[in-house]
């Protein structure tokens, strides 16, 4: 049992069940024992691999994109180039480091972080030692300036609620104990459920998760380019009007029962996307492999192999597949662009 685990299950015991969202916000983000503030989770050491560690190709064409978008609406400057989640900071660098040839990009740009993690904060720093880089505990902290913001795998991880339809109504999915150990039930009826798409309609037996979080998170971004023009690029797995048990965890880059090790692995969730895209004022959205495929990931694939051989060249042939192909990243993982009414058309989107 990990340390965490105890201390959940010393509160249940003390004050009843927890909702599925206080169980991923305690697993996460636990001052002590949360997984996110104790480790670096990121690569073949940690328990997962996101698209900025397995090619630079991603970073690259994320980060051209971000600057044609600067360029397509007027230069604006100062404005904000922002991540949210940045991981060890790769995606980041890959950026600054794609588009330091765009004349006035990095001399406008004021590049921030936006990470809650001490221990990623640290990593971050020495990965984007060359830049001036700032952080941030959230985006209601955010500059009110143009905003160039990229997110990839931030809302998977942020805490959702998990909700049942039955015959007497709306139940929430908890966290609570039988014989001392953790398990799921269920609350009783509800007077009142969260007002977003996905209940409506919703057939007897169906499960829905409702992320809050997100909506927050993604509403502040919206509100800001919305005022002062930008583009923000959601990158995540996921779908269009999502339903279903999606909770899941990761551990040693394998699946896990979600509450067998409360704090030593990683826990996500789908998102939905649909009432992430009713924020902006305008959106596109596609998937992964349609997006890196029109920025010219082909093209750029293939400069690259022309050094390398053996070994070397069979991992990039493989990342390439890894990101874009329908079987792997390209069709599972979604891009959701968030820009401002009459604004060009964001790059990458048909």
């Amino acid at each position: 049992m990990t340390p965490l685990a105890q201390l959940l299950i010393e509160r249940i015991r003390e004050d009843g069940p927890i909702s599925v969202a206080d169980y991923m916000a305690e697993c996460l983000l636990h001052p002590v024992h949360g997984y996110y503030t104790t480790r670096d989770p990121f690569g073949a050491a940690g328990d997962f691999t996101t698209a900025p560690e397995i090619s630079q190709m991603f970073g690259e064409l994320i980060g051209l994109a971000l600057a044609q978008a600067w360029l397509d609406r007027g230069s604006p400057a100062p404005f904000t180039l922002a991540e949210l989640g940045p991981g060890r900071g790769t995606l980041m660098a890959d950026i600054l480091r794609a588009t330091k040839g765009v004349p006035g990009f990095h001399a406008a740009a004021q590049v921030v972080l936006v990470e809650a993690s001490p221990v990623l904060r640290r990593v971050q720093a020495a990965t984007l030692a060359p830049y001036t880089t700032g952080w941030l505990d959230g985006v209601e902290d955010l500059p009110e300036q143009p905003l160039f913001l990229v997110a990839n795998e931030f809302l998977d991880a942020l805490p959702i609620r998990q909700f049942q339809r039955g015959p007497e109504g709306w139940r929430e999915r908890l966290i609570g104990l039988r014989a001392d150990q953790l398990t799921f039930g269920l609350s009783a009826p509800l007077p009142q459920i969260p007002e977003t798409l996905a209940f409506r309609n919703a057939p007897e037996g169906a499960l829905v998760e409702d992320c809050l979080p997100a909506r927050q998170t993604v509403a502040g971004v919206a509100t800001r380019i919305a005022r002062h023009g930008g583009l923000a690029l959601i990158i995540d797995y996921g779908g269009w009007q999502s339903q279903g048990d999606t909770f899941q965890a990761l551990r040693n880059h394998a699946p896990d029962d979600p509450l067998a090790h409360p704090g030593e692995a990683d826990l996500t969730a789908h998102v939905d996307f649909e009432p992430l895209a009713a924020l902006a004022p305008a959106f596109a959205y596609d998937r992964q492999g349609e997006f890196l495929t029109r920025l010219g990931i082909d093209a750029r694939a293939e400069r690259l192999a022309r050094n390398l051989t053996g070994a070397a060249l069979e991992n990039h042939r493989a990342a390439h597949r890894r990101l874009t192909h329908p079987e792997e990243m390209g069709s599972l993982f979604k891009v959701l662009a968030l820009t401002s009414a009459g604004a060009p058309p964001p790059p990458g989107f048909a």
